[in-house]
């Protein structure tokens, strides 16, 4: 009787376990660079969202002092601004005689300041803006603070036209009081009625 031959156990080297191993440190280091992409994206768009709000916060305060400057008996609320702070919302508000420049303040510095350190300038809350002035009540309709503006008269009109020209000047915080926009526009404010032909 034939007995079958044992055959001996081959000996296995361990290829696929260390293969297999360093597959799943390849993955896992795969799987925490996306995580903290993801993180880091979510961050980015934090800020370009809370960039975008104080850029908005400004330009409602600017389109807001255009408006006011045309309004009412406005234009003729002159003085030589040096301080304090004015509410739009209660119908405070005047023109300026100084150009920012020459208070000294450096317009991308905010808040904007006599040399003394009192803040000038008018501001004004939008009818659905809430201005906390604290990260605890950051939110959507949340505002570290109300926008403001600044009007000064530049002068006359150039030769040929008439009304006054105006800069304005305006700034304003997103949620927090790292975000901060500044925007500004020349306006000029005819009188009487022109006649665009046509």
């Amino acid at each position: 009787m034939k007995h079958p031959k044992a055959i001996a156990p081959s000996r296995q080297s361990g290829v696929v376990l260390v293969i297999s191993l360093l597959l799943l440190v390849v993955i896992t280091l795969l799987a925490l660079s996306m995580f903290r992409s993801v993180g880091m994206q979510e961050m980015i768009a934090g800020s370009l969202r809370e960039k975008d709000r104080a850029l908005q916060s400004a330009t409602s305060a600017q389109q807001y002092a255009e408006w006011w400057l045309t309004s009412g008996n406005n234009l003729n609320n002159i003085i030589t601004c040096t301080a304090p702070t004015l509410n739009a919302n209660i119908g405070d508000g005047h023109v300026c005689l100084n150009p920012l420049s020459t208070i000294p303040v450096t317009v991308t510095t905010v808040p904007w300041t006599t040399g003394a350190g009192a803040e000038i300038g008018t501001y004004y809350t939008p009818p659905t803006m809430l201005a906390t002035g604290s990260t605890a009540g950051a939110g959507f309709n949340n505002y570290w603070l109300p926008p403001r503006f600044y009007v000064a008269l530049l002068g006359a009109a150039p030769s040929g036209e008439q009304g006054n020209i105006y800069q304005i000047d305006a700034w304003a915080y997103g949620g927090d009081p790292n975000t901060v926009a500044v925007v500004e526009s020349t306006y000029l404010v005819t009188t009487g009625i022109t006649d665009l032909g046509g």
